[in-house]
């Protein structure tokens, strides 16, 4: 293992952190909505800043009598449109695109060290089947009720989840402790069982029905408001944190267990905090967004192979970049049916392709040649 220094810890981190942030800072000006303005239009129109109306001539939608000048009534018109568009809607969606991505690549490097299986992703344990047969239940049996803003759906998904990982734990759960084999087949177990159970459901929905439980199993990042999207955090920034900080305790449990008991790890206490805080945050995602692939999976070896496997350096890089991954697909998400409506010379409209389809797309070959640079 490459000895990290403060240094090389700063420089790799802090890079990814000036990456991400300059999506951030750009993301107003992405979406599928009016093009007449970009990121730059956005924040001059929330921080109050002037515009000049004669910079705007020649923009679509803007010159709206077409008299090849801009009045202070379309000035003011394009200003709050801007606003609007800007951060009521592409903003708070790039920031739950954010969080989901922390949250799903910090999980999965966590499974992937946590289970010493480079093929563990947060939906190891069948946390993703548990919250879509929750999910399917409730939109089979017309479930409509809303509960401090948190839909029926959500709740389902939430408790479908936990319920399944919980589950898993007991099966698991030997004279002693809990060993990732173990944990693994219980988990792979529980998803076959899960799926079995949501093909039943979709079988005996109707079309309606049917063509809901297909939308939400592709994940979503549909429009939200900032506090919608801000009700995940109680949930994910809590695993954040006892994940970041159990960085030095997971160094030592690559080496084996018997190795970092002696070095004052307790390995049993390790793995059920961590199976706990990420089956609670992935379970929370999965309820708001539903499964989205690759991330937990791709992201975790992505930065290992340019990081190193040193879990402090790991861990913190792997939520950035997830962060970072999923913005960008939500991106091409939005910007996939524009493009393809131009080529096409037909009105789509505001669709957006589902980001789990994105993901997929991007996250398979990422992957295999991932695995073909480790080869080499």
């Amino acid at each position: 293992m490459t000895i990290l220094t403060p240094r090389r810890y700063v420089l790799r981190l802090g890079g990814c952190v000036l990456g991400l942030m300059l999506l951030i800072l750009i993301s107003p000006g992405i979406g599928t909505e009016s093009a007449s303005f970009g990121w730059w239009d956005a924040w001059r129109a929330q921080l109050g800043l002037s515009i000049d109306g004669d910079e705007l001539i020649g923009r679509p939608f803007v010159d709206l009598d077409e008299n090849g000048t801009i009045s202070s009534e379309e000035l003011a018109g394009f200003v709050d449109v801007a606003r609007q568009i800007g951060f009521r809607q592409r903003f708070p969606r790039t920031l739950l695109a954010l969080q989901v991505g922390i949250t799903l690549a910090l999980c999965g490097a966590t499974f992937q060290v946590l289970f010493r299986n480079p093929l563990a992703t947060p939906y190891t344990l069948g946390i993703a089947s548990g919250g879509s047969l929750g999910a399917l239940v409730a939109i089979r049996l017309g479930w409509g009720i809303t509960l401090l803003g948190i839909s029926s759906l959500a709740m389902s998904a939430f408790v479908g989840g936990v319920a399944v990982v919980g589950i898993v734990l007991l099966l698991a759960r030997g004279a002693r402790r809990l060993t990732s084999n173990e944990l693994l087949l219980a988990g792979v177990t529980m998803g076959l069982f899960c799926s079995a159970m949501m093909m039943l459901v979709t079988a005996v929905s109707s079309e309606r029905a049917t063509f809901t439980i297909v939308r939400w199993m592709m994940g979503s990042l549909d429009p939200i408001t900032t506090l919608q999207g801000a009700m995940l955090l109680p949930l994910v920034v809590p695993s954040w944190v006892v994940l970041m900080v159990s960085a030095r305790a997971l160094n030592q449990y690559r080496l084996g267990d018997e190795l970092a008991t002696s070095r004052g790890v307790n390995v049993v206490n390790l793995q059920g905090v961590c199976v706990l805080v990420c089956t609670l945050a992935t379970a929370g995602v999965v309820a708001k967004c539903g499964p989205i692939g690759f991330v937990g999976l791709v992201v975790p070896h992505m930065v290992a192979l340019v990081m190193g496997s040193d879990c402090r350096l790991l861990l913190p890089t792997s939520a950035v970049v997830g962060g970072a991954f999923l913005i960008v697909c939500d991106w091409a998400s939005q910007l996939t049916m524009r493009f393809a409506g131009w080529a096409t010379d037909r009105q789509i409209g505001s669709a957006t392709l589902p980001i789990g389809v994105v993901t997929a797309v991007v996250g398979v070959p990422v992957f295999l040649i991932l695995l073909k640079a480790r080869r080499k």
